[in-house]
């Protein structure tokens, strides 16, 4: 008899090419390698450099012209925008939001992850500590074949919130959802244009703080590692924002004197 019980599948999101033909025209655009007024090289000659499809390259120029960075010219090409430091100001202005929420969930994950780390390393069963390590080393697997990290970091620490056995840390996370790892780049949340790899390792260094520590079941080392975990990712994310206020700032002062 067929069960009528529903049952959630987790998909994991690999970047579209598309999205990496727009992270890397975007990049040389930034570099000024590509001046405002320049014509983009053809269709034909993207197809050939990044080694997709007319449709992929099609679909990235979509995207681009969307972000005010290109402008299609009929029958003439692809030109960069001639104020590009306006439309790169206004992406500085939305990426500075989406910076600014994520300071506003790592506030809330300090006050419930840093107690939530120490009650596991006292409380986990040899079940829930195995699905700790098993959120880790998925991490470790997807970083390694340069897929998205982000599913695989929200499971480590839903997996802490669960070994404290009280099911109301785990609500919470589930209340932040996606929102709860602003780096993940396949959360519509996402604060990031692409994953960087060195940054997700220096997340896995702390992982394995985290982790150790839960599992010699040292209370405080744990509430210590998570604690020096997401403060660091508060900081840079302060940082962040603060450079992309200073960017979209100057980029409207260059405009205003256009």
């Amino acid at each position: 008899m067929a069960s009528d019980t529903a049952v959630g599948l987790r998909v994991e999101r690999r970047p579209k090419l598309s999205e990496t033909v727009v992270t890397a025209i975007r990049k040389q655009l930034q570099a000024g390698e590509i001046q405002p007024g320049q014509k983009l090289p053809t269709e034909g000659q993207l197809t050939e450099t990044f080694g997709v499809s007319r449709t992929v390259i099609r679909e990235a120029l979509a995207k681009l012209a969307a972000d005010g960075l290109v402008e299609p010219r009929q029958g003439a090409g692809v030109f960069v925008t001639e104020h590009i430091s306006t439309a790169f100001g206004a992406l500085a202005a939305e990426m500075g939001s989406k910076d600014s929420i994520a300071l506003n969930v790592l506030e809330v994950r300090l006050a419930i992850e840093i107690e939530s780390a120490g009650l596991a390393a006292i409380r986990r069963n040899a079940a829930q500590e195995a699905a700790i390590q098993e959120a880790f080393f998925e991490f470790e697997r997807l970083l390694l074949n340069s897929e998205p990290t982000g599913p695989a970091d929200l499971a480590f620490h839903r997996a802490i919130a669960s070994a404290t056995n009280n099911p109301f840390y785990v609500e919470m996370l589930d209340v932040l959802g996606r929102r709860a790892i602003p780096c993940d780049v396949t959360s519509p949340w996402s604060t990031e244009f692409a994953q960087s790899d060195a940054y997700q390792r220096g997340l896995q260094r702390e992982h394995l703080m985290i982790l150790n520590a839960i599992s010699a079941g040292d209370a405080e080392a744990a509430r210590e590692a998570m604690r020096a975990h997401l403060g660091a990712s508060q900081q840079r994310y302060r940082e962040r924002l603060h450079a992309r206020q200073v960017f979209y700032a100057d980029s409207v002062k260059a405009a205003a004197t256009e």
